[in-house]
């Protein structure tokens, strides 16, 4: 195979065309495990592959000798339990169990890394993938599309970006096929991106996602931090979601990221000395209005979490949202959280969450977005932003407002979709550091102001995007209407003049 540089493009290109195998076969939501698992194994196998040929052209035929520099690398891959052992013997009846059977050993030698990361998907199974013949058909093809050129991944010719460029491209593909369905692995790169912003994680951060998805969040904030001064750390409650976030992270190279498969909720196992682990930065888009979340345990949450108030069992937002303020560390955490905007008004239990958290002094900003921006729902969402540096003892205590952004009429438009672009991003961000009013556009709201409006923080009571109309002079839209017509009419003479000419 050639060792030019290949390009992002191509890579992604040849990954997403080997999806053809599955559609119409199953949904998007279901495929995507096979894809996206062939793709890792490929990817670990071309790479041990070029440290194997390095070694043996440095240590000839001591083959003990390279084994062991073999085994200090970040993964060990098998014996027979390769990508090209599985290409070798595509053809063979039993080609599912082969696959499941390699897939268990490349766990089994990698357990710290990689325990039960393919323990939700199974490649020999009838339900998903058909009877035997047409199961077998679709794992050949696979295994073929994935032995392209294209998807050639040594590491002499695609860099470690482009594979976890090409894994998100994925991910984001198949969000958009998945449609509603979606919501479970999947937010918005653009939104993804600037709530890891709003976060700002600084060098040798702690950071966490309690509901990490398949870790775009996680991964967006770890690049905001500069370098590679940083922890990550997530909870997930779906096994399968939970598990592609663990190959996500091994492909950006931030495999030390410790992910739990749990309920943040209920049974949260970010822990130290059975006491919540606490983080410089705590970034998320939770499920929206989860229904039956656990409330009722939550007034004897072990871990105290909701001493402002238990919130409605139909509505988890703020349970989550105690939940990441409470792991922020005091006095210096900073939580960036996507929420819907029942969040900022609705009342209740809710509402006097809402109003203790400002008392507290602990909420920063509220950043509104455009509608449609997710697959799953076409509501426009929000990002708060706490601060617990604005406790007393923290480096902003004395800030006392609360920064009110609407940016929900600024996005690039799409057919199904619409989308921010990084002007949009840029201009929230300029906003939030220079926390000014600006026109139609932010405003600095006193505790006073927003004591005024009983804690509602719905923005329009604080950002006035009105328009005022302009002036319509009725005269003169009346003279250009008798113009229209007068010239409607010497046309409309002109051409039956014409007519009369053709008849003769």
């Amino acid at each position: 195979m050639s060792r030019e540089q290949v390009k992002q493009q191509d890579v992604n290109n040849a990954a997403w065309k080997a999806c053809d195998t599955f559609r119409g076969v199953m949904d998007a939501t279901d495929y995507k495990d096979y894809i996206l698992v062939m793709l890792f194994v490929k990817y670990i196998s071309d790479t041990w592959n070029a440290h194997l040929a390095e070694y043996r052209k440095h240590f000839g035929k001591d083959e003990t000798r390279i084994r062991r520099k073999l085994e200090r690398e970040r993964f060990v891959l098998p014996e027979e339990s390769g990508f090209y052992d599985l290409y070798a013997r595509r053809n063979e009846a039993d080609i599912g169990d082969l696959i499941n059977k390699a897939l268990e050993a490349i766990e089994t030698r990698n357990r710290k890394k990689l325990e039960g990361v393919f323990r939700n998907i199974d490649f020999n199974s009838e339900a998903k993938l058909g009877r035997t013949r047409d199961r077998n058909r679709r794992l050949k093809t696979l295994l073929e599309d994935f032995h392209k050129p294209e998807l050639d991944l040594n590491p002499a010719r695609v860099s470690e970006d482009v594979i976890g460029n090409t894994y998100i491209y994925l991910i984001e593909r198949f969000a958009s096929d998945a449609g509603k369905k979606a919501g479970e692995f999947y937010t918005p790169h653009k939104v993804s991106e600037l709530t890891a912003r709003l976060c700002a994680p600084q060098s040798g951060a702690h950071i966490c996602d309690p509901a990490c998805g398949s870790g775009g969040l996680l991964i967006e904030a770890a690049k905001q931090v500069g370098n590679n001064n940083f922890s990550l750390s997530g909870m997930e409650v779906n096994g399968g979601t939970w598990a592609l976030c663990r190959m996500n992270m091994f492909l950006h190279g931030t495999d030390a990221a410790r992910i739990e498969w749990c309920n943040t909720l209920t049974g949260p196992t970010l822990l130290e000395k059975d006491k919540l682990m606490k983080f410089d930065n705590i970034v998320a888009n939770p499920p929206f209005s989860l229904d039956k979340w656990g409330a009722e345990d939550a007034a004897h949450d072990r871990f105290k979490r909701f001493g402002r108030g238990v919130p409605p069992k139909s509505k988890g937002d703020y349970a989550f949202i105690t939940h990441m303020i409470e792991v922020a560390v005091a006095q210096k955490g900073r939580v960036a959280v996507v929420v819907p905007h029942g969040v900022l008004f609705r009342g209740g239990a809710e509402g006097r969450i809402r109003r203790q958290l400002i008392e507290e002094n602990l909420l920063d900003a509220v950043i509104g977005l455009p509608g449609n921006l997710f697959p799953t729902t076409s509501i426009p969402v929000a990002i708060l932003v706490f601060d617990r540096s604005r406790e007393k003892g923290g480096v902003n205590a004395t800030r006392r407002d609360v920064l009110f952004i609407d940016a929900g009429r600024e996005y690039e438009p799409g057919k199904n979709q619409n989308t921010l672009t990084d002007t949009h991003l840029d201009k929230i961000m300029a906003t939030y550091q220079k926390r000014k009013d600006a026109d139609r556009y932010a405003h600095v709201a006193d505790f006073k102001e927003i004591r005024e409006n009983d804690f509602n923080l719905n923005i329009p009571r604080y950002v006035d995007t009105f328009e005022e109309e302009e002036e319509i002079d009725i005269d003169a839209v009346q003279k250009e209407i008798d113009q229209l017509e007068k010239e409607l009419s010497e046309v409309r003479a002109e051409m039956a003049k014409k007519m009369k000419e053709i008849k003769r």
